[in-house]
C-alpha cells in the first residue's frame, strides 16, 4: 500500500503541485476553474494510497465511482460529497473515479488557537467520524457551500491586513454551522438507515446478552458497540439519538432495564444476583438505575408485582 503523509499544509500543497499556500497554516484550493464540470480524474491503479495529515480538511468532490475508506468501513460517496477530516484520520483511496472540479480547506488547528472556533471544532462531531458518512449535499445547499467558499478564497487571496483572519474564521465558522445543519437533515432523511443501525445495535445487545457474556464481561460500552457495528462512537450516537431521542448510553440502560424487569419476576428472584448477571458491579448502582428508569426500587417493584 502507498502512503501519503502530509506533515503541514504546505507539504499537502508541494505534494500535489499546488503553489505555496499564501498562509502556512490555512489555504484554500479551488480545482473549478477553467474545469469543465463533466472532467473526470481517474486513478486506475488496483493499489491503495493511504493519506493521512496533520491538518483540518474540508474537501467537495463529485466522487463518480471507486472506494474510499475511512476508519473501519468503506465510505458511503455519491455525487456532492462533501468529506471534513480532523488531524491524524486515515483514508484510503482505491481506483477512485471524480470530477475535476473539487474544492480544498485546510487549516492546522494552530490556526485559530485562542479564538472561540477552537473550542468550537470540537462540538462538530463530523470532524471525528472514522465513519462510513459522507455528507450528501442537495444541490441547493452545494451551491451555498460553494458560495461561502468563494468568500473564504475571495479574502485568502486578498492583501492580507489586521481583518483578514478574523473574515476568514468568520466565514469559515458559518460553513461550519451549515455543515453541521446539512449533517442533521441528512440524518433525519436517513430514517431506514438509521433504524436498521439500531436494529443491529439492539440485535448486538441480544446476542452479547444470551451469550453470557454480561456476567462475564461486563456491561459492554459504547466504544465497543460502536467497534461491532463498523462506525464510530459519535455516529453510532447520533444515530441513534435521532432515530430514538436517547444516547446510546441511554439505550444500553433501557435494555438492561427492561431484562432485569423479567429477571425480578422469577421465583425467589435475588436482587443482588439479578444485577452481578446483568454485569452491574455494585448492586447499589443498579439498584440506583433501576429506580431512575423506573421509578421505584427493585425491591418495590417485586412487591408491587406480587400482589398481581
Amino acid at each position: 500500500m502507498k502512503t501519503l503523509e502530509f506533515k503541514s499544509v504546505s507539504d499537502f500543497h508541494e505534494q500535489n503541485g499546488f503553489p505555496p499556500p499564501e498562509n502556512p497554516l490555512f489555504s484554500v484550493v479551488n480545482h473549478s476553474q477553467d474545469v469543465n464540470d463533466t472532467t473526470q480524474c481517474e486513478d486506475n491503479s488496483d493499489e491503495e494510497v493511504k493519506v493521512v495529515s496533520d491538518f483540518y480538511s474540508i474537501t467537495l468532490k463529485n466522487i463518480v465511482s471507486g472506494e474510499i475508506s475511512y476508519g473501519r468501513t468503506k465510505y458511503d460517496c455519491e455525487n456532492g460529497t462533501l468529506l471534513c477530516t480532523a488531524p491524524n484520520q486515515t483514508l484510503i483511496f482505491k481506483g477512485v473515479v471524480f470530477s475535476a472540479e473539487a474544492y480544498h480547506i485546510c487549516f492546522h488547528k494552530d490556526y485559530f488557537s485562542g479564538t472561540p472556533l477552537f473550542d468550537k471544532i470540537k462540538k462538530y462531531n463530523y470532524f471525528n467520524y472514522n465513519v462510513n458518512e459522507a455528507l450528501h449535499l442537495s444541490p441547493k445547499e452545494e451551491e451555498l457551500l460553494k458560495s461561502i467558499f468563494r468568500n473564504i478564497e475571495a479574502e485568502y487571496h486578498n492583501n492580507q491586513d489586521e481583518f483578514s483572519k478574523e473574515l476568514i474564521l468568520s466565514h469559515l465558522e458559518t460553513m461550519l454551522k451549515y455543515i453541521d445543519r446539512f449533517y442533521k437533515r441528512q440524518f433525519l432523511n436517513r430514517q431506514e438507515l438509521n433504524q436498521e443501525l439500531f436494529t443491529r445495535f439492539t440485535t448486538i445487545l441480544d446476542v452479547y446478552s444470551e451469550a453470557g457474556h454480561l456476567q462475564e464481561k461486563g456491561i459492554p460500552t459504547v466504544d465497543w458497540l460502536a467497534e461491532q457495528l463498523g462506525v464510530s462512537h459519535r455516529y453510532m450516537s447520533d444515530t441513534i439519538k435521532a432515530e430514538t431521542g436517547k444516547t446510546a448510553v441511554d439505550q444500553v440502560n433501557l435494555y438492561l432495564i427492561d431484562e432485569a424487569k423479567n429477571m425480578l419476576l422469577a421465583p425467589n428472584a435475588s436482587i443482588s444476583e439479578t444485577a452481578y448477571e446483568l454485569g452491574f458491579e455494585y448492586p447499589q448502582y443498579f439498584s440506583r438505575l433501576f429506580k431512575k428508569k423506573v421509578g421505584v426500587s427493585p425491591k418495590q417493584f417485586i412487591e408491587e408485582h406480587s400482589m398481581n
